[in-house]
């Protein structure tokens, strides 16, 4: 008797090969009826002839006979089939499995992995064929130009939030390859890759237990050592996307990066600007170990009523306890003086953009966790065990998750 798992396998192999009979029947259907006409140029092509031509789907390879014509204004051989599928020369993947694969790898944390996956499907691809389409359809979607404005939605009113943060790839460094005993070289280099979360106010909710929860959100991330001000300006055309022009409030939310700030005053002037709630309550924990160095439980009696200030409206205590304690420090070491002096320049500084409790209470976020996690997401792809990229390799499958993670793949694959 044979086993459930060899039965299914069984029936789903001549499900597969049903549906590859059917495709090839259609597409062969579709290459029978095909004008001969070049599509460029629009002349008829003469000296019909065929030649077979294979195709890797997902379903299996079918095998096709399709009709070749002469073009006289381009003086060479056109295949109107291959032109009307937006095939490449000789190229033997359907849009489909090209797509397929390429969005897999932006998920899988190496190419091999995708290959293996694929083999779940049934569908025999090398990592090799995974790699050369990655990198070929992340190189055109970099030279892609301004996206098309994305549906409206809904006419009702929305706030907007906008969320920034960097964080740190890997790269191959300029002395690669050689030996790591030599002290003086350069062999990783680290920079940075800059990201942002947008989203509607209105789609944060929260789940039955209290998780919160972002039903539909936008990203944007740019290549190693981007501008800012390339950034800014490529979140600020992604928000105008998603309604910027039109959102009744709009909430920018970051970490204390001096670049970030200045960026969200130039390209967001009238937005509401929020200093991260969790960055703030690491800055009083700075003073805290300055004052009282590695007693622990000295610093937590001294922020923790500090804290709860800050989350109660008290933020302009916060700000004059602070500096009180530098005006008043007569007993300060200079390295203590130095710290609350940097602090407390912070604190004044950010005492704006420290409203809490009144965020709070109308639901805008205080904490830019969304794209913190953004941030964790892409370097589970792309900084993984092992992974020491070339800029264009690593800057082609950053736009390709980019473009997915929006469902923007269409642009790509129409």
């Amino acid at each position: 008797m044979k086993g459930l798992k060899q039965i299914e396998r069984e029936v789903l192999g001549q499900a597969r090969e049903w549906g590859r009979v059917q495709l090839e029947k259609q597409l062969q259907g579709l290459a029978d009826g095909v004008e001969m006409l070049c599509p460029k140029s629009g002349t008829r092509l003469s000296n019909r002839r065929y030649r077979s031509m294979s195709l890797r789907t997902v379903a299996g390879i079918v095998r096709l006979r399709v009709p070749i014509g002469y073009s006289q204004p381009k003086r060479g051989w056109v295949n109107p089939l291959r032109e009307a599928w937006g095939l490449k020369a000789y190229q033997q993947v359907s849009p489909e499995l090209q797509a397929r694969v390429c969005q897999t790898a932006t998920l899988v944390p190496s190419y091999e992995g995708v290959a293996e996956l694929a083999r779940l499907w049934d569908c025999e691809v090398s990592d090799d064929l995974v790699h050369r389409h990655v990198q070929e359809m992340g190189a055109k979607a970099s030279r892609l130009g301004p996206l098309p404005a994305a549906p409206w939605g809904s006419s009702t009113e929305f706030s907007l939030v906008i969320m920034m943060d960097g964080w740190m790839a890997r790269e191959r460094g300029p002395d690669w390859g050689v030996s790591w005993r030599r002290k003086t070289t350069e062999r990783i280099a680290w920079h940075e890759v800059k990201s942002a979360v947008i989203y509607r106010l209105e789609q944060a909710v929260r789940t039955g237990k209290g998780r919160g929860l972002i039903l539909e959100k936008h990203i944007v991330a740019t290549a190693p050592d981007t501008a800012p001000v390339d950034f800014g300006q490529a979140v600020r055309a992604e928000a105008m996307r998603r309604g910027l022009g039109r959102a009744k409030r709009v909430y920018v939310v970051m970490d204390g990066a001096v670049w970030l700030w200045h960026l969200a005053r130039d390209r967001f002037a009238e937005a509401v600007l929020i200093l991260d709630f969790h960055h703030a309550r690491e800055h009083l924990q700075a003073v805290g170990q300055a004052l009282y160095g590695e007693d622990d439980q000295r610093v937590r009696q001294w922020v923790g009523p500090l804290i709860t200030q800050l989350q109660r409206g008290k933020e302009k205590r916060v700000v004059k306890t602070l500096e009180e304690l530098l005006s008043k420090g007569r007993r300060l070491s200079s390295a203590q003086r130095k710290v609350l002096q940097r602090e407390v320049g912070y604190f004044q500084e950010h005492q704006d953009h420290l409203h809490y409790q009144r965020w709070k209470r109308s639901g805008t976020p205080c904490g830019s966790g969304a794209v913190e996690s953004l941030g964790l997401q892409l370097q589970r792809r792309l900084r993984t065990c092992g992974q020491f990229w070339k800029r264009p390799g690593l800057t082609h499958l950053l736009r390709l998750t980019v473009l997915f993670k929006n469902h923007d793949q269409n642009v790509l694959w129409n």
